[in-house]
Order: C-alpha cells, then structure tokens, then sequence
C-alpha cells in the first residue's frame, strides 16, 4: 500500500530493477522525498532561521517580475505601471503574512495548510491544481527568457534551448532542500550584484537616462494615472500572488516557533515570507524603467524580453557588444535556474498532494518532477510568452480568491471569531471531504471576477476584476463560517493536536505506526484507526484505500478517545 513501507531482503537471483521500483525506492529516501505529503518533523528541520531565510530568497530571482513590468508600462505608460505595481505589492505583503506564519509553525506546505484552512481533504484538491498551475506557468516563462538569452548569446534555437534550459532542472530538484537550500546560498551573493548593475551602471555612465521615465506613454498607454489603466496593471501583477506558496515551501522547514528567540523567528518568517515581494515590486520597477531606456534602439516588443534589458543597460557602461552580452547571458542564467528549481520543487509537491488524494497511490515525488517539467515544456513550444498579459490577468483572477479565503479563515476566523480550530489539521482521518466555508467562497469568487474579467460587470470592474475576487473571499469566508458554525471543519476531534497546543514539547514525541512499522513525530499521526487497527502516519491514511472513512462514523466516534489514544504504552510513544 505504502511506497515507505521496509524494503525486503535482496534476492541475488531476482531479476534487475525496473524504473517503477527505481521510483518506489526514491520516495522510500526524506532526502528525495522532502516530506512531500507530509508535516516537516522537528528532527528534519536542522536549519537555523537565517538560513531558511536566505533559501527562500533565493527563490525570487526570477526575471519574470522585469517582463511583467515591462509589459503593464508599455501597455498602459509608466505613471499608471508605478501605481499599479505598488499597489498590487501592498496586497500581495499583507495577505502574505498570516500565510507565512502559520505555515512556519506548524511546518506545513501551501496544499497541507489550505486542507485546514477552510476547503477540507479533497476540496484542496482544485486548489492543489491551481497552484500546480502557477507554478508550471512560471517555470515555462522563466525557461522562455533563459532560451531567449540562449539564443541571443549562442545563436542556439529556441526550442533546444526549451528542452536544454527545462532538463538541466532536474538533477537540481531531485535532492530537495537539503541541495536547494545550498545551491541558493552559494549563488545568492552574485546574484544580487548583477541585480543592482543595471541601474548603477546607468546612473554613472548615463544619468540624463532616467529623465522622461515616469512621462512615458509606452505603446499606446497614457502619461497621466488612470484608475482602468492602475486596475489591469495590478491584476497582472497580482498573478504573482501565489508565489508566496513556494516561499511556504522553504519556511515549513523553520525551527520551532516555542524554542527560537522571538525576535529571529519573526525576521525570518517576515523577510522570507511576505518580504519577497520588496524584492519583487523592485524588479517590476526595474523592468518598467529598462523597458523605457531600450525601447527606442529594439522596439516595443523586444523591450519586454530581460535579456535585451541587460544586454542595453549594461551596454551603457561596457561598450564591447561580447562582453556586455556575457554578463547580461549570464545574469539571465543564473537568474532563471534560481526560479526554475524552486518552480519544479513546488511543483512536485503540489502534484504528489494531488495525485495522492484522488489515486491512492505515490510512486513519488520524482514522477510528478518529470510530469511538471514535461508540461511547461508543453507551454514554451506553444509560445506562451506572446500571450503574457492576458495569461496572467486570467489566472490571477482565480489565485487570489484562493489566498483571499485562506487568508480571511486564518485571520477572522481562527483569529477573531474563534469558529476555525486555533491549530491546522492537515490529516484525512480529522477532515471532512469538502469544507463550504473556503471551497465555497473561492469558488464563487473566482467565478464572479472571471465574468467581470470578460467585460460582464463593465470596464472598471473589468480592470479591478482581481479585487472583486479578494473581497468577496474575505466576505464569504466568515459569513459560510457562521451559517456553518464552523461544523465542516473536524469531522471528529484529534486529541492528539490538542495535546501539542496545550504543552509544545509534545510534538517531538513519536508514535508507532501499526502499518509500516516506522515511528513518526505526532503532529503527523492518526491516533487510531479501525481500518488498520491502531495508530498510522498521515502518509497511511491518505494511501488507504476502501476504508471509508471508518473512524468518522457516529459509532466508532462514541468510544471515549482514552480507550483508543493508549498514550501510556512504552512500545508505542517514544
């Protein structure tokens, strides 16, 4: 049932391995697997909050951000773009935060803490796809730019730089963030000088360059601030708002919030959570204004490719066409292999969530790396890069009422209304299939800003299409909460989590699972299970299949949870 499950004694006449046991035996390793399905245990997360820190931050070295600014200043001009990119920052920060925090302390990934946030077991299953969508939109976006820089620099095609820049991916996705977080730290410091070069070498060899910026029209835009103009700008920005998924991904790996100096703890949660989007709104700036200084010698359309922003600015100051065209190819590499491990990690996991819940089965996480990658390859052969604006103002639409249900459930209603339990629970054996409360709110208000998006609503709502989608979530959300009485949220209490609120230290515990015969830390345990007989991991109970939800029924409920929880048993807590 389990691909965790001990491996049997090797038969020197049994025939070669094939690549599904090759797979199996991958998911059976934490060091490829990363917890992909599961909570992060205490005795995985080593690293110390800087480190984290620093690891998420290395995921936002995407150029995508330089594009994405481009193209709303030269669509819209650059006084509206400035506006559009601050104000889409602000919401991006501030719905970021209580995402952050509650995934750094109950170390849990975007899928595991949407389950408990609201949508149920399977209703975070669309939610799993959505993000999964992000971040294959992504990772074909950055690929683009890296095969332009490649074609630019080599003369190499397009499409072989597709397939080189989407496989050289793998190898540096397959270890997890044990590799991820080293590959981040080691390149994070010339990253960041090639970041900052355009604008200082600018700024010294052509400062008269700036003049004009924020008077610019683009192709067809305005110099004067529009509220349409401001609108559509900020939607296609807001597309971003789900990136705040994979900077989960990094912090679920946090040291405990009980045993790390306060003030550390919240640095680290902060800067790597929703401080990504300093960096980010910096670089869309940036974007915006290398669209305004290029413009004239490449033309609109060229304008928006980074490449072709670094290759002028950095051209301003070395005026040798091969070396500028050196650094600016190399700027644009590393940049993209930054994002596109973190897009194809995060995506790994999203897919193993997804295909664990609705199939039963985990061949691991290596499968869904290979699928993911195969499917943004898909995406460049199909051009996508031409389509940018209208891609990522239809997505955003439906991004950001997910964060906006989560969002409004982690902070009314755990927060302030008291009706969402203080703890996430993440478990099928605790959950109802499907929670109204932010299944229902995302779905009626994506559904309501999609049709504002296609003009239904009119132009101004049109524009504003993603904010409609914010603010009928955060609407929704506690008002389905109090209809409910927050009924849809446990199908049956975990005594176990209760536990852990109560007295911390509890979480370091483990329990045996009757299954596979490990032990694992109790946060990510099924105290009982009549299917199997006993105790299981949270990996068991979602593999299981035919057991329909046994332990939620009215009379196996009825048993007193001391009869079941034998918490006192030497062989089974340690």
């Amino acid at each position: 049932m389990s691909s965790t499950a001990p491996s049997a004694p090797v038969d020197p006449t049994a025939p070669p391995p094939t690549r599904w046991t090759r797979f199996q035996n991958w998911a059976a390793k934490d060091n490829i697997e990363d917890y992909s399905l599961r909570y992060a245990p205490k005795s995985f997360r080593r690293w110390s909050p800087m480190a984290c820190s620093i690891a998420a931050l290395g995921g936002i070295a995407y150029l995508a951000d330089y594009s994405i600014g481009a193209s709303i200043a030269v669509t819209h001009g650059a006084a509206s773009a400035v506006i559009a990119i601050l104000v889409a920052a602000v919401t991006i920060f501030l719905t970021g935060i209580p995402i952050a925090y509650y995934a750094a302390k109950y170390n849990l990934d975007m899928d595991l803490l949407t389950r408990g946030a609201g949508f149920g077991y399977f209703g975070s299953t669309l939610t799993s796809v959505i993000y999964a969508s992000f971040c294959f939109i992504f990772f074909a976006l950055e690929g683009a730019i890296m095969a332009q820089a490649m074609h630019l620099a080599f003369h190499l095609p397009l499409v072989f730089g597709y397939l080189i820049g989407s496989l050289i991916i793998i190898p540096l996705v397959l270890y997890g963030m044990s590799a991820l977080a080293k590959f981040q730290v080691w390149t994070q410091p010339l990253w960041l000088i090639l970041f900052a070069a355009p604008l200082v070498m600018i700024a010294i060899s052509d400062p008269h360059g700036f003049e004009g910026f924020l008077s610019w029209t683009g192709n067809g835009g305005s110099d004067r601030i529009s509220a349409i103009a401001v609108g559509s700008g900020a939607g296609v920005a807001l597309s971003l708002i789900a990136q705040i998924g994979e900077q989960v991904d990094y912090l679920r790996f946090m040291p405990e919030k009980s045993e790390t100096p306060p003030l550390r703890w919240w640095a680290a949660v902060l800067s790597a959570g929703p401080g990504w989007v300093i960096l980010g709104a910096a670089k869309q700036l940036c974007g915006a204004f290398l669209a305004f200084y290029i413009a004239g010698q490449v033309g609109f359309t060229r304008a928006t490719e980074p490449v072709e922003m670094f290759l002028g600015s950095y051209g301003s100051m070395i005026h040798n066409h091969a070396a500028a065209l050196s650094v600016a190819t190399v700027m644009v590499l590393l940049s993209q292999i930054k994002i596109n491990v973190t897009n194809a990690y995060s995506g790994s996991l999203s897919w193993s969530n997804f295909f664990s819940r609705v199939l039963h089965i985990h061949p691991g996480r290596v499968v869904w790396l290979v699928l993911h990658i195969g499917i943004a390859l898909t995406l460049m052969l199909a051009n996508m890069f031409t389509v940018l604006n209208t891609i990522l103002g239809f997505y955003s639409n439906v991004a950001i009422a997910w964060i906006g249900a989560i969002v409004a459930d982690l902070v009314i209603n755990k927060g302030l209304l008291k009706i969402s339990p203080p703890y996430i629970e993440f478990k099928r054996a605790y959950l109802y299939p499907i929670n109204p409360v932010g299944f229902g709110s995302m779905l009626v208000g994506s559904a309501v800003s999609i049709a504002a998006y296609f003009g239904a609503f009119g132009a101004f709502l049109e524009a504003w299409s993603p904010y409609l989608a914010l603010t009928i979530a955060l609407v929704l959300t506690p008002l389905i909460a109090l209809a409910t009485g927050g009924k849809y949220y446990l199908a049956r209490p975990n005594p176990l989590r209760e536990e852990i609120e109560k007295e911390p230290l509890w979480a370091g515990q483990t329990l045996l699972d009757v299954v596979d015969g490990k032990r694992y830390e109790l946060p990510d345990m099924v105290h009982d299970c009549p299917f199997h007989g006993g105790p299981i991991s949270s990996l068991t109970c979602t593999l299981t299949k035919n057991c329909h939800e046994q332990c939620q029924s009215a009379a196996y409920r009825d048993t007193t949870d001391a009869e079941r929880l034998g918490l006192q048993q030497p062989s089974v807590v340690g």
